[in-house]
């Protein structure tokens, strides 16, 4: 039985989200997955249509999700074992003032120091093997490096380092490792987050694809 996902695309126009919504039906369905794209928060409100999935991937930048919306996805997730997971702002900067959706994904953007265009190494954690990074080495980005308040459960697959140097900012007193890519549960759920993606071309190189697919196979189950 063909596995099946369900994408829901919006909110800010600067993530590129109909293009990158494009981008993982296309990763999906070249791995067997039946996938519904919806550019409406409505379909997250369709219990039946959620329950029925594998798989949830939101790309919805900020904006706001009612309760009925929102209900349903935490269900599915929580309750009924079904995956979720996404990238960058499209996951993890969705509906700001909900602190549940952030419980749930496992952090939430609060800065992007030196803004896009920045070049950043990303640095699997070869410490934690997993199979979304089985034989993955570091790997250079020149993207937006996003500063995020992260969930201490969950289990870091990679990171990158703060500060960098020219890079000014009010973190810069707080050198840390990010986490860039992380696996966590939620109740019976499995969520998988990437935050690189702050354009859909930084999904098309070879590492990131390869990481957002072995993601999704693995938040499906």
């Amino acid at each position: 039985m063909s596995k099946s996902a369900l994408i829901v695309w919006g909110g800010w126009d600067g993530h590129e989200p109909e293009k990158v919504a494009h981008f993982f039906r296309d990763l999906l369905v070249d791995e067997g997955f039946s996938v519904e794209v919806s550019n409406s928060l409505g379909s997250f409100a369709d219990e039946q249509l959620v329950y029925s999935q594998n798989l949830l991937v939101p790309v919805y930048t900020m904006s706001e999700i009612t309760s009925e919306q929102f209900e349903p996805v935490r269900k599915a997730v929580a309750e009924h074992g079904i995956g979720i997971a996404g990238c960058h702002g499209g996951m993890c900067d969705s509906f700001r003032t909900n602190t549940e959706w952030q419980f749930m994904t496992g952090s939430q953007w609060v800065a992007h120091p030196g803004n896009d265009g920045v070049r950043y190494t990303v640095n699997i954690n070869q410490s934690n093997p997993h199979e979304i990074t089985a034989g993955m080495s570091d790997f250079e980005v020149v993207s937006e490096q996003y500063y995020l308040h992260v969930d201490p459960g969950v289990n870091v697959l990679a990171t990158c380092d703060f500060p960098l140097p020219g890079v000014d900012g009010p973190h810069v007193g707080n050198p840390c490792k990010m986490p860039t890519v992380y696996t966590k549960m939620y109740g019976k759920g499995r969520v998988f987050y990437n935050a690189l993606g702050h354009h859909a071309d930084v999904l098309e190189a070879e590492v990131p694809k390869e990481l957002m697919r072995r993601g999704f196979l693995w938040a499906a189950k």
